[in-house]
């Protein structure tokens, strides 16, 4: 009968028992004269000494590095870390705007009005003309419109990518200018 993992995350670290080399380097100890490679065996009774686990951090090392330390402390502190780092990451949302090759001025300016309101948000822009049926034919009338979009926010935002046909859809990418602080 096969045993099946009901949901249980298996522990990313090995302990104790649970490590099979032979030496190990111990580092992280109060008193760096006692850091150094020792047998399996000294580590584990200098970890029982202690009343703490020996945790392998580094398996792939030659010997694999061990730290003494209570797991359980360990494996908390390790997702406050890895929490804290997740916070500090910024997703870049690129937000897409659709034109057709015979948009007037107004849409145009509502449009603009949107894509300022995304860049000040921080977010790309990816604005496109799309080109239906027989208007492919007004390749150049696309090209100006995002040229001259390109041209509106050029306060707001550095162009990317210049206009680019693939397919029925010419798009430019449109990223917001990150403005360094005036200096008085």
């Amino acid at each position: 009968m096969a045993l099946v993992n009901r949901g249980r995350k298996e522990e990313p670290y090995r302990i104790n028992e649970d490590i099979q080399a032979q030496e190990v380097r111990i580092v992280g100890l109060e008193d760096d004269d006692k850091n150094g490679v020792y047998s399996l065996e000294v580590a584990r009774q200098m970890a029982a000494e202690q009343k703490k686990d020996l945790v392998e951090i580094a398996p792939n090392a030659q010997p694999p590095v061990c730290r003494i330390v209570e797991y359980t402390k360990f494996k908390y502190e390790q997702k406050k870390r890895e929490k804290e780092n997740k916070s500090k990451q910024h997703v870049v949302v690129v937000k897409e705007i659709r034109f057709g090759p015979n948009t007037d001025e107004h849409d145009f300016n509502f449009k603009l009005k949107h894509a300022e309101k995304f860049l000040k948000e921080g977010n790309k822009v990816k604005a496109y003309v799309h080109f239906y049926g027989r208007t492919i034919v007004y390749k150049e009338r696309g090209e100006k419109l995002l040229l001259e979009f390109a041209v509106a926010l050029e306060n707001l935002a550095k162009v990317e990518m210049l206009p680019k046909l693939e397919g029925k859809r010419m798009y430019i990418l449109l990223s917001p200018v990150t403005k360094a602080p005036a200096v008085k």
